[in-house]
Order: C-alpha cells, then sequence, then structure tokens
C-alpha cells in the first residue's frame, strides 16, 4: 500500500510528463481528500470513519472490504501529503464539473457526520472547492442541502 501510495505522489510530481491519471489515481485522491476532512479536527469519530467507508462504497461501487481498504489507503495518502494540491491537481485534471462538485458534497456529509461542524472542516472545504473551481454558490448550497439532510 505505501508504495502505491509513493507512485500516487511520484506521478503527481511527475505530471509534466502528461501522463494519463489512471481511475487508481482518482480513488485515492477522493479518499484522501475525504480523509484529511474526517481527520482534520482532531478526531475521527466512529459516525465519520463508517460515513467515510460508505461514502467511497457508493461513490465507487466498492464492496465494504475494498471500501475499507481505500479508506485506510487514503488516510495514509493524507498522511504523507505536504498539502490538498496534489489530491486536487489529479482530479482537476480528470474530472469534470458535476463530479469535483460531487466531492464537495461528499466532503460536506461527512462533516455533518458527527452532527458537529468544526471551523477546520469548514475550511478544508472551501480550500477543497476553491482548488477544485467549485464556485462560493455552490458550495454554499451543497453545505446547506448536506446540514437539512442531517437534521
Amino acid at each position: 500500500m505505501i508504495g502505491a501510495i509513493r507512485q500516487f505522489f511520484s506521478d503527481v510530481a511527475g505530471k509534466d510528463d502528461r501522463r494519463a491519471i489512471g481511475e487508481d489515481q482518482v480513488r485515492l485522491a477522493v479518499a484522501g481528500l475525504l480523509a484529511h476532512v474526517v481527520a482534520i479536527d482532531g478526531v475521527v469519530a466512529d459516525e465519520e470513519r463508517s460515513g467515510l467507508e460508505d461514502v467511497l462504497k457508493t461513490h465507487f461501487d466498492l464492496g465494504a472490504d475494498e471500501a475499507a481498504a481505500l479508506a485506510n489507503a487514503g488516510a495514509s495518502a493524507d498522511a504523507e501529503a505536504v498539502d490538498l494540491y496534489g489530491f486536487t491537481s489529479v482530479l482537476k485534471q480528470r474530472l469534470g464539473d458535476e463530479d469535483r462538485r460531487r466531492i464537495i458534497e461528499m466532503m460536506w456529509r461527512l462533516v455533518y457526520a458527527d452532527g458537529k461542524v468544526h471551523e477546520f472542516e469548514d475550511n478544508v472545504v472551501w480550500r477543497v472547492a476553491e482548488l477544485l473551481a467549485v464556485p462560493a454558490q455552490v458550495r454554499i448550497g451543497l453545505k446547506q442541502a448536506a446540514r437539512d439532510d442531517a437534521g
């Protein structure tokens, strides 16, 4: 797994050679961002951990074991990441507007999974949305929808 993470960052760093970004890299980048938002407040609640796995399972049509493995790989990638750009650059190159919007939507769902919004969580979603070129109005609308869904 560590080898895959190193390869991911190596590929991102060597993006000047314009190698194709594969589906596994996209999945790892999404998982890394989602793991980051779950852990940013310093506490990963059980609801957040299971929410992370559920979101990955649903979004990528994975089995429970695959989703858990991807969540673990995402957490490892996040732990090794210097910043969010490594993740967002992959996603911005590979995904269209709607898919990038879905990532922000998933992040908000995870922020509200434990019933509390920490200022660090709010800030990281804002930064990722900016890096993914998701407009502020869309980001705010997705936040309001996630808040309403969470009750």
